[in-house]
């Protein structure tokens, strides 16, 4: 029942406040939590980090141990972090670091801590917002509106098997793969089976969420040298379930439907942009015009879309 949404820019735009729309349409779909990926300007040196701490009265003793862990493989943060300022107990920040000795080294002695404060995104790129809520309260609550950038993902989530918390919402970052975000509608059946076999090849999963096995599954798959229309055409065969999922990357957005072609996708592609959607009704609150609509309503469908090139931040 959950819904997810996908949007390209030509350039750089409000992509933040029309993925808001495309979420705010099928808030029916799920208020259980709400979340947006967005892709802004690349940074040129270091990363961006969104993270999740579950006691606002521990933050300063959670941050100052989550910058040693920073500074003990020699990086550090390159702003001074950003809070939320809402009375609620969990709390999100927004950092800038510079990068690692070893990236993949630095995040599993991070998430040492995870219990604590919780890394939700790393990218030069990407940022993830997500909390409980449904679009409007978590855009509202983030600014998520104000956010610009080239592209994104957004979802509306009606748990039906794992938590609702800010953490297990959706989207989901391809731990440890920087800048890969997913969103997913639908059930994979297989995967205990799949969870135990990456995490022998030493992938780390912080929820119970098969979202989240998704995206590590395609970034494994790309990183063993397969294309990213490769991977997604191969998780058809190789993943058991109903699903329609879409992940995300700086290059674009890429869309993989099951066999059985139970979880519906429809597109208005024009002139280099993209909006997509569940439902056709929250792809027309961003594209007013005429347009031709595309129905993604077959078995066994991949696709992909590309951006155009980013700009970067000094």
């Amino acid at each position: 029942m959950c819904g997810i949404a996908g949007r390209i820019l030509q350039g750089y735009g409000a992509v933040g406040n029309d993925l808001v729309e495309l979420m705010d349409a099928q808030a029916h779909r799920g208020a259980d939590s709400t979340g947006f990926a967005i892709y802004s300007e690349l940074c040129e040196t270091g990363y961006k980090l969104r993270l999740i701490g579950f006691s606002r009265p521990h933050l300063d003793s959670d941050l100052d141990d989550f910058a040693h862990i920073l500074r003990t493989h020699g990086a550090d943060y390159l702003a001074e972090p950003v809070i939320d300022d809402s009375p609620d107990r969990h709390y999100s920040v927004r950092l800038l670091i510079s990068e690692p000795t070893d990236l993949s080294h630095w995040i599993q002695d991070a998430d040492l801590i995870s219990d604590r404060i919780e890394v939700q995104s790393l990218g030069k790129s990407l940022e993830i917002i997500k909390d409980v809520g449904d679009a409007q309260m978590v855009a509202d609550k983030h600014g998520v509106r104000e956010l610009a950038g080239t592209h994104g993902l957004g979802h509306a989530r009606l748990a039906t098997e794992s938590s609702v918390l800010p953490t297990a919402s959706h989207p989901f970052w391809a731990r440890p793969f920087p800048d890969v975000a997913i969103v997913h509608n639908g059930q994979i059946t297989d995967y205990y089976s799949w969870r135990k076999r990456l995490q022998q090849q030493g992938y780390r999963f912080m929820t119970e969420n098969d979202s989240e096995l998704i995206a590590v599954w395609v970034s494994d798959q790309m990183n063993k040298g397969l294309s990213r229309e490769e991977a997604l055409s191969k998780s058809i065969s190789a993943i058991d379930g109903v699903f329609t999922f879409m992940i995300s990357d700086n290059h674009g957005i890429g869309f993989a439907k099951d066999r059985f072609a139970m979880n519906p996708l429809v597109t208005v592609e024009d002139g280099g942009e993209l909006a997509a959607a569940t439902e056709e009704q929250a792809v027309r609150r961003v594209v007013r015009d005429e347009c031709h609509v595309v129905n993604y309503d077959g078995p066994s469908l991949t696709q992909t879309w590309a951006v155009g090139p980013h700009t970067v931040a000094a």
